[in-house]
């Protein structure tokens, strides 16, 4: 008896969690596990090993995009295939550097989970039809992400200082302490090499009037 291939969904939302889990179960061939959370996913990569693991960017305590190094160390084997809401050309570039091997997103059609899952374990690159045309536009008329440093929390916490939200807002908007916020805009001004904190809200203002 052939093995089964096995795929690990990393996916934090239940509803679309077990829809995905629908999808992956019309095909006989495939064995699925499933974790909501990084650090449950990084120990189920361990335990179970699988061949493609299909990867949220935004988990409750971390991003999808700063797990993969490990993941792949842990399981070098493995196959990342991004399954996102982000259509933005930044997070599709940044997790192909980063070795995915597909990007899907939550507005595709059913089947492209499927797609990109034997285009992954047939050594190609998959693609969503809509982030395959962002990419492309981008490639073609826009410079260089001024935030390619920075990681997807980092990215919305600059997102949201250009909306004018304070960090109490930040805080609650991303469900995270008033005293991580702090530190991650700290950060941030470090990695862009920004020295005060009304340099890095004019910037992010800046950044988003040009979006």
């Amino acid at each position: 008896m052939t093995a089964r291939t096995k795929i690990l969904l990393i996916e934090d939302h239940p509803i679309v969690r077990d829809g995905c889990l629908r999808i992956l179960a019309r095909r006989p061939d495939f064995e699925s596990m499933e974790a909501s959370t990084t650090q449950a996913g990084l120990s189920a990569n361990r335990s179970f090993m699988p061949d493609v693991i299909i990867l949220d960017l935004e988990l409750p305590d971390g991003s999808g995009l700063d797990a993969m190094p490990e993941l792949k160390r842990d399981n070098p084997g493995a196959r990342v295939v991004i399954f996102s809401m982000y259509e933005a050309a930044s997070f599709v570039t940044r997790a192909l550097e980063r070795g995915a091997r597909g990007y899907v997103t939550k507005n595709d059609d059913p089947n492209a989970i499927l797609q990109a899952i034997d285009k992954a374990l047939a050594g190609a690159v998959y693609l969503g039809q809509s982030v395959a045309q962002n990419l492309a536009l981008a490639n073609f008329e826009q410079p260089e992400d001024p935030l390619r440093a920075l990681s997807e929390r980092e990215k919305q916490v600059v997102t949201l200082l250009g909306e004018g939200k304070s960090l109490t807002e930040i805080s609650t908007a991303l469900a995270i302490g008033y005293k991580t916020a702090a530190n991650i805009v700290s950060t941030v001004k470090q990695k862009l090499g920004i020295g005060t904190s009304p340099a890095l809200i004019k910037f992010a203002v800046e950044l988003k009037g040009r979006a």
